[in-house]
């Protein structure tokens, strides 16, 4: 019986992007590319996670669904769902763009996704931090005023972030990655960003990226000032973000701590150990690499040193 389910992630090349992810995680990336963003569980018409675990077909992760969804995702799954999470490693060398997503009543409207996600910071440098909605005292006016003015960062919420912050970024909510941050990022399954502004930056040959203002502007949610960030405590077990579309615990381990996550025919779970390498029956997961643990199967996790885990379950089912 299959106890862990893992993908061949997907590596790609942005503007923003660097190293990280082979010099904190050891990962063997394509050389001499700054990689921004490895997708490292996702189900997309235009991406497919491969699954490579040993004794197991070599099938996508739609094909694996269709073929086993009762044992992957249990008997009231539907094989024509689209596995609902998309599970990213972002590295961000440089700053993002400010950016929304759309809210469920906007984006069909603009032929798009809603977008929910939540921010893990598995690793930061000491200036690194996160733009989270607006200031107080911001308005639609004056947001207005600053983008002609290329003064938006004035309007902008920035809170320092540190290894082991979490923040949940629900759809309508302005944000931006600043540089100097590992994330892992976790959200709905969607592909539908809008850029509101691009501080003024300029590719190699001097052309600029693609905006989205008229779209952003009808998405920004204009009354959410200064959200909190969530971070870590001492507890073993630790609910970073709850919503309808997954749940996020954190995990903290021991050396040979073991953790029962769940029994046999119960909801699967994602699992991202961030720097202690562990083991799921005779399956193991290294630091950096993410593991499926399917409806089938109990999930009982052995720590091998200590370090944290980051496990997503309670899925939105469509």
């Amino acid at each position: 019986m299959t106890k862990i389910y893992k993908f061949e992630p997907h590596y790609f090349e942005r503007v923003w992007g660097g190293r990280s992810l082979e010099k904190l995680l050891g990962r063997q990336i394509p050389k001499n590319n700054m990689i921004g963003e490895s997708w490292d569980l996702v189900d997309r018409e235009d991406c497919q996670s491969m699954c490579t675990s040993k004794g197991v077909d070599k099938l996508n992760l739609r094909k694996l669904l269709s073929k086993d969804h009762k044992n992957v995702m249990g008997p009231g799954w539907n094989e024509e769902w689209r596995f609902p999470v998309l599970v990213k490693w972002l590295d961000c060398a440089n700053r993002l763009s400010l950016q929304v997503h759309p809210p469920r009543e906007i984006a069909e409207k603009f032929s798009g996704e809603p977008k929910t996600e939540n921010w893990y910071v598995a690793h930061a440098t000491s200036d690194a931090g996160l733009f989270i909605g607006l200031k107080k005292g911001a308005s639609k006016e004056l947001f207005l005023q600053a983008l002609k003015m290329g003064t938006l960062e004035s309007l902008c919420h920035r809170i320092k972030s540190r290894t082991g912050d979490s923040i949940l970024v629900e759809s309508g909510r302005l944000h931006a990655i600043d540089g100097g941050n590992l994330i892992l990022e976790i959200q709905q399954n969607s592909d539908t960003t809008f850029r509101v502004y691009d501080w003024d930056r300029r590719n190699t040959d001097g052309s600029t990226r693609k905006l989205h203002v008229e779209e952003s502007l009808e998405c920004i949610d204009f009354h959410d000032f200064e959200p909190s960030i969530t971070s870590t405590n001492s507890s073993p077990c630790q609910v970073l973000a709850d919503c309808e579309h997954f749940r996020i615990r954190k995990f903290q381990g021991n050396q040979d701590q073991v953790f029962k996550l769940k029994g046999s025919n119960e909801q699967s779970l994602i699992l991202n150990p961030i720097d202690s390498e562990v083991t799921v029956g005779n399956d193991s997961i290294f630091p950096g690499e993410l593991g499926l643990s399917p409806y089938q199967s109990e999930c009982l996790v052995h720590f091998k040193n200590k370090g944290d885990l980051i496990v997503t379950d309670q899925y939105f089912v469509p």
